[in-house]
């Protein structure tokens, strides 16, 4: 008795519940699984070994990762090897064989499984587990060993720097920067980065990660896309990245990228196809749920952009999030002058979501 009782006061906390449901479905390593549950890494690791000694998680090395699963996985009588330790020994079956109740231990899992499934906390947990796999999916060198041959060297950072050194060296500003990665990235083959976020604690940390990535072609701005503090006509290619959905207003947003944007330069928006996530909302402070495609691309027209294409840049099958890939020039010969701006008004009228434009959801 003391050992199932053990089992289950083990079980009695939520986290771990939600982890072992995420192993059930995927091997994921530490790092993956922080991403996902949104807690500490160190808490993470505290969590899976507590798991590991009760022999309802099994770790396995592959590549310089550690990748844990659900170790109740398979028929019965194959649980794994525990370590005994002082510990956890009231819950330590006994080694290399599996104890009396696995099976009843499983199914009652297998139907706790299936009653978190309508919860909010599990649903935020597949949108992040998706994203996961979509990541690890577009990772050549980590994903090289399921049925692919795992080629040296092949990787989508070298390829995206290698199209990189194709352009010419143009003025780029990064708006709603970040905590710089992408600014880094485009300092490789651009003349000059300006890179504008609000926030004075994430600009902090991008000028560090410049700094120690010696990037020094790059200026950084405090300020709102809204209200952009650049001149008119002072860039050749404006870059808005998984920003658009943060701002108050859209197309406000636009007309200030419009209007900074020399004549003949372009706009580049990479964004969210609008999407049902409604927990981005509180954990991730988005203002908008994504934009459908023809509303990303009258968006685009509205604020003085020609010749606009919106198409599919990273989707996957299961995951809620698609990344839509839009871009546009401005008329060469223009007279430097934003096109006209929409008046932002209070939000959550009806008046107010006409202004606004057709952006997906309320702010």
């Amino acid at each position: 008795m003391s050992d199932a009782a053990a089992l289950y006061r083990l079980l009695g906390d939520d986290v771990r519940l939600r982890l072992l449901r995420l192993l059930s479905r995927e091997r994921l390593n530490v790092s993956e699984l922080t991403a996902i549950l949104g807690i500490a890494q160190s808490g993470v690791s505290r969590h899976l070994g507590l798991l590991k000694d009760a022999g309802l998680v099994r770790e396995q090395r592959e590549a310089g990762f550690a990748y844990y699963h659900f170790a109740l996985d398979g028929p019965a009588g194959t649980a794994p090897s525990r370590r005994a330790t002082a510990g956890t020994r009231a819950h330590a079956g006994p080694a290399n064989g599996s104890r009396p109740y696995d099976d009843a231990l499983r199914a009652l899992l297998d139907a706790q499984f299936g009653e978190m499934g309508g919860t909010p906390a599990a649903g935020e947990d597949e949108a992040r587990l998706q994203e996961v796999l979509r990541l690890r999916k577009e990772n050549f060198d980590a994903h090289g060993t399921e049925g692919r041959q795992l080629v040296p060297g092949r990787s989508w950072a070298a390829w995206a720097r290698a199209m990189g050194v194709l352009l010419p060296p143009l003025t780029v500003a990064d708006l709603g920067c970040g905590e710089g990665y992408l600014t880094i990235e485009v300092a490789r083959w651009a003349k000059r980065v300006v890179a504008v976020d609000r926030s004075a604690e994430v600009l902090r940390r991008a000028r560090d990660l410049a700094r120690r990535r010696r990037a020094t072609n790059i200026t950084w701005k405090r300020g709102e896309i809204e209200h952009l503090p650049l001149a008119d006509a002072s860039v050749d290619l404006a870059v808005l990245s998984q920003a658009l959905h943060h701002a108050a207003s859209p197309p406000v947003a636009l007309s200030e990228a419009s209007r900074i944007v020399v004549p003949g330069g372009r706009i580049l928006v990479l964004d969210l196809r609008a999407h049902n996530e409604s927990w981005v909302r509180t954990r991730l402070d988005d203002r908008w749920m994504g934009f459908a495609d023809d509303e990303l691309r009258d968006l685009l027209c509205g604020a003085g952009f020609e010749q606009v294409r919106v198409r599919v840049g990273a989707r996957r099958s299961g995951d809620p999030f698609t990344v839509l890939v839009a871009s546009g020039g401005k008329e060469a010969g223009l007279p430097a002058q934003a096109p006209p701006r929409p008046r932002a008004k209070t939000r959550g009228t009806g008046e107010a979501r006409k202004v606004e434009g057709t952006a997906r959801g309320t702010p």
